[in-house]
């Protein structure tokens, strides 16, 4: 498609480039901010460079935060000895909304997969050693999506936890083989976390 502004063009592009967003999706969503008020369109543009600048991530585990932990690390109403190591933030928040869970987490960023270029150096498995190595840690969860990738990342952190005193654990099978933790019902989810169960018994299966 033809745009007569060279601005316009940008501004589709850019929202384009976003996950999921084609360019007519683009091009409604430019001219609707193009219809915005100037103040709004500078709390909008204020957003994302606030986003990008200010955001950090939580030394311990890796959520995102405002300050050096995230408040799920520093709530002493969590049961910090019991650690659920997710992918990503979409995990660690679709877990969260299931009510169900009450310890802290780890997120990993990403699983282990060859066929992307990703290796366990790429991953904050080093950090999650570092955490159980303090001996603060009872309990390790392993709530990885079920997919090759997510059940060679969890065998690998199974292999090299397994040196340590701590209790590894995994989701029930509640969840369908294939499928990923932000797309599962809140129920089903929440049911997996309570019904964990060691991770070597996944082993024999």
């Amino acid at each position: 498609m033809e745009i007569p502004s060279k601005y316009l063009q940008d501004a589709v592009e850019q929202l384009a480039s976003l996950p999921g967003i084609g360019k007519k999706t683009a091009l409604r969503l430019a001219l609707y901010l193009l219809r915005q008020n100037d103040e709004s369109a500078k709390r909008f543009g204020e957003a994302f460079i606030d986003l990008k600048q200010k955001v950090r991530f939580c030394k311990r585990c890796h959520n995102v935060c405002d300050d050096d932990l995230c408040g799920i690390c520093t709530s002493n109403k969590r049961q910090h000895d019991i650690v659920c190591v997710v992918e990503d933030l979409k995990d660690l928040l679709a877990i969260e909304n299931t009510s169900q869970y009450f310890g802290a987490y780890h997120i990993l960023g990403g699983n282990i997969s060859p066929m992307d270029g990703i290796g366990p150096s790429d991953l904050t498995i080093g950090n999650l050693i570092g955490r159980i190595e303090t001996g603060t840690v009872s309990e390790i969860i392993l709530a990885l999506s079920t997919t090759m990738e997510g059940d060679t990342t969890n065998f690998y952190l199974f292999k090299k936890l397994s040196a340590h005193p701590v209790k590894i654990t995994t989701i029930a099978r509640g969840v369908a083989i294939g499928d990923e933790l932000e797309y599962t019902d809140q129920v089903t989810l929440g049911r997996s976390i309570i019904n964990r169960t060691p991770f070597e018994t996944t082993l024999n299966r």
